[in-house]
């Protein structure tokens, strides 16, 4: 059968394994939307730390700053 979204298999620790079963269980849901879900969290959480370093690098003394309304004029 096909499927909309592609798959991709990762392979664990016995441990690491073990600590998804327990909290996919816990959590009552399946393995695969764990990870799926601790995935896209990371994903998120990478970005924000991308974008963070970019605005510390480009916030310098001296900028030349824009008003609000002159932005979205």
């Amino acid at each position: 059968m096909a499927t909309l979204h592609p798959r991709i298999n990762v392979t664990f620790e016995k441990t690491t394994a073990g600590l998804l079963t327990q909290l996919a269980h816990h959590k009552r849901q399946s393995v695969a939307s764990l990870v799926r879900e601790l995935t896209l969290e990371a994903l998120e959480r990478q970005e924000d730390m991308y974008f963070s370093q970019l605005a510390e690098r480009i916030d310098v003394e001296g900028a030349k700053t824009y008003s609000h309304d002159d932005t979205w004029k």
